[in-house]
């Protein structure tokens, strides 16, 4: 099992203990909480994502092999939500996370339960995040 599947793992874990929607999404809230600011240079149009109805800003960088990112959005269940993403998917080899399995949102029921734009907004964020990452990896490979 590779550190990304083992992270995710351990987040549906932890979703599993709630029984109610009510109580996963104030986890969530409180895992958002959780995310360090992000600078105020990477707060702008550039790292803006498009596709989500909050403002979502997101950062990657390369650290040796792996990548980084920082991000924060304006409203507490996206920001949830880019932390469960963080949480994985941080500071992994940028190879792995452009290919990564994030079928544990689908575990977690998350994309079920969020709204329509909600989920449009996910979808967006993992979109970038690949997008940062293959491009890092090419980077590393040449």
């Amino acid at each position: 099992m590779t550190e990304i599947q083992d992270r995710a793992r351990a987040l549906v874990d932890e979703f599993a203990m709630f029984d109610d929607w009510m109580d996963k999404y104030q986890y969530l809230i409180d895992l958002g909480a959780s995310v360090p600011a992000i600078e105020d240079a990477f707060r702008t149009d550039t790292y803006r994502i498009q596709g989500c109805q909050a403002q979502v800003w997101l950062h990657a960088e390369p650290h040796g092999q792996r990548i980084h990112f920082t991000a924060d959005s304006d409203a507490q269940i996206t920001r949830g939500l880019i932390a469960a993403l963080l949480r994985v998917l941080n500071d992994q080899p940028a190879e792995s996370v452009a290919a990564a399995d994030l079928s544990f949102l689908d575990e977690i029921g998350m994309k079920e339960h969020l709204s329509p734009t909600r989920k449009n907004g996910l979808d967006s964020m993992i979109k970038q995040i690949r997008l940062y990452a293959a491009a890092i990896a090419a980077s590393q490979s040449e």
